[in-house]
């Protein structure tokens, strides 16, 4: 059995009570634990201990966010220590993790459903990385679909998607760092 702690709450103590005794005369013999479970369960309005689980564990993610991911906040640490005090990116990351997470920060500063040109892609780019490589940083957008473009430079639009949790963590953080 799970030793995790589910609150048990009954909105009338009254009826609760009425429906455990109503229960525990019905059973003959001592009820095992499993079985006292069930009925504390069912008292509190629940088919059994199982669904009482279930319903508090679904609670707690509702409460959480809704969000179930959990954030390794190690990578976005790693991450972290490739970017300034201001949020600007020194240099970029060797490890293709941390790049994969990183280049999040740079999709967050493409403007929603605008079509740039190369040189507009670039500036905005310049303005949180002095590595000096915007072209790296738009070939990793493209491939991995964060970015689409013309063939000629002449056309880029960010590709509207959700973001995982490390890079949504990632570029929190990185605001705050900017004042924004």
């Amino acid at each position: 059995m799970s030793k995790q702690a589910i609150p048990l709450y009954a909105a009338d103590i009254s009826q609760f009570s009425r429906s455990l005794a109503k229960q525990l005369s019905q059973d003959e013999a001592v009820p095992s634990h499993l079985s006292l479970m069930n009925m504390l369960a069912r008292a509190a309005g629940f088919r059994n201990f199982q669904h009482m689980k279930a319903a508090h564990k679904s609670g707690q993610k509702m409460a959480d966010g809704a969000e179930a991911a959990q954030i390794d906040h190690a990578l976005v640490s790693r991450c972290l220590q490739h970017i300034d005090a201001d949020g600007v990116m020194h240099r970029w990351p060797s490890r293709r993790r941390v790049q994969e997470t990183c280049i999040w920060l740079f999709w967050a500063v493409l403007p929603k459903g605008e079509h740039l040109h190369e040189r507009g892609v670039n500036a905005l780019l310049d303005q949180v990385h002095s590595f000096g490589d915007a072209a790296l940083l738009r070939r990793m957008m493209v491939g991995l679909g964060l970015l689409t473009r013309n063939r000629d430079g002449s056309d880029y639009l960010r590709v509207e998607q959700k973001p995982p949790s490390e890079a949504l963590e990632l570029i929190r953080r990185v605001k705050a760092r900017r004042g924004a």
